[in-house]
């Protein structure tokens, strides 16, 4: 897998916000990735130096739109905690 197929997109939700405080920051990240390849592709894409990254697995769940009853996809999620001094200039003023 590419490192620029591993990082879908940052998530920016209120408890997010305040793992920002302890130098940690999420992102929805492929199915099928791992932690050595995430860390590759944040390294890669932001210029930092990444000291763990923690995975979850989100599950779906189920919808509903009038009668019809379906599940939502499920997808990854990835915390990835920095070495201090770094920062990731895309989450700040959030």
């Amino acid at each position: 897998m590419h490192s620029y197929e591993v990082l879908i997109r940052p998530l920016v939700t209120e408890k997010n916000t305040m793992l920002l405080e302890q130098n940690k920051y999420t992102f929805e990240v492929a199915r099928d990735a791992n932690k050595p390849q995430i860390k590759q592709a944040v390294e890669k894409a932001f210029k930092v130096k990444v000291s763990s990254v923690n995975v979850i697995n989100v599950p779906g769940k189920m919808r509903r739109a009038g009668r019809r009853r379906g599940m939502s996809s499920p997808w990854r999620k990835a915390v990835v905690t920095l070495e201090p001094g770094n920062k990731i200039e895309l989450f700040e003023g959030v």
